[in-house]
């Protein structure tokens, strides 16, 4: 159960090539603690670039890791990141702020809300690079968990404003379904031990992505696809500046 799951998990949050069958992502949809496992498996495959960071300008390590990040995780996420964005500069009700967001052309909301998402995952990433590598990894790692526990949030918290992508999950999660993804995702917070940076980044992620849902739930009436997409981007970005804060000021 566990693996297929996980397997499930992988299947719809990245590109890697695990197959997809209808048993995983059933067993995906019904487990939310499959979320921040798999955040483990991502994190690790992000942080390689920083493996060689002693050796690479930041510059250029960052520029890897925005790579890796495209290269693993593809730009669903990031789509988004961009309806959410053109959603949130609509003047109306839930009804025509979903309406825009269904929408598929490009606004000047979906623009700002990219450049801004990007340009803050190059500059959090330039800040990890120049973290001592084991504080690297685990920063970068942890974000990641916290992302994918902001996700499993919307899945456990969030109410569908719809039948779509969103409603797959929320109808199958409860509030009491949150707990265990917690506790898959509480070990991250050693990774950087005895210095919070691991801890900063896994927290600030995580509440990042529970503050965008909280607001956007609230917009929109409800949760979809996109949601989810804008909260684990939100989070990773966040997750990365905080683990970094955390760190300088230890």
């Amino acid at each position: 159960m566990v693996v297929t799951a996980l397997r499930g998990a992988i299947g719809f949050l990245t590109r890697l090539r695990v197959g997809h069958s209808e048993a995983a992502w059933t067993a995906f949809r019904g487990s939310p603690w499959a979320f921040p496992l798999a955040g483990y498996v991502v994190g690790a495959l992000l942080a390689a670039p920083f493996v060689f960071a002693d050796h690479f300008p930041a510059g250029t390590v960052t520029l890897a890791y925005l790579a890796a990040v495209f290269a693993v995780t593809g730009i669903n996420h990031l789509d988004g990141v961009a309806d959410v964005g053109d959603a949130l500069v609509v003047h109306g009700d839930s009804d025509e702020r979903t309406r825009v967001l269904k929408d598929t052309t490009v606004g000047v909301g979906a623009v700002a809300a990219v450049a801004l998402a990007v340009a803050g995952l190059a500059l959090g990433a330039f800040g990890v690079a120049r973290l001592p590598t084991r504080a690297a990894l685990a920063v970068v790692v942890a974000a990641e968990v916290g992302a994918k526990l902001g996700m499993a949030s919307v899945a456990c918290l969030g109410t569908a404003a719809h039948e779509g992508l969103g409603s797959q999950f929320t109808e199958r999660a409860g509030r009491s379904d949150l707990l265990p993804a917690v506790l898959v995702a509480l070990p991250a917070v050693v990774l950087s031990w005895p210095t919070p940076a691991a801890a900063g980044a896994l927290v600030g992620a995580f509440l990042a992505g529970f503050v965008v849902l909280w607001r956007l739930q609230a917009l929109l009436d409800g949760v979809n696809g996109d949601v989810f997409g804008a909260v684990n981007e939100v989070g990773r970005v966040v997750g990365l500046h905080l683990g970094v804060v955390a760190w300088t000021l230890s």
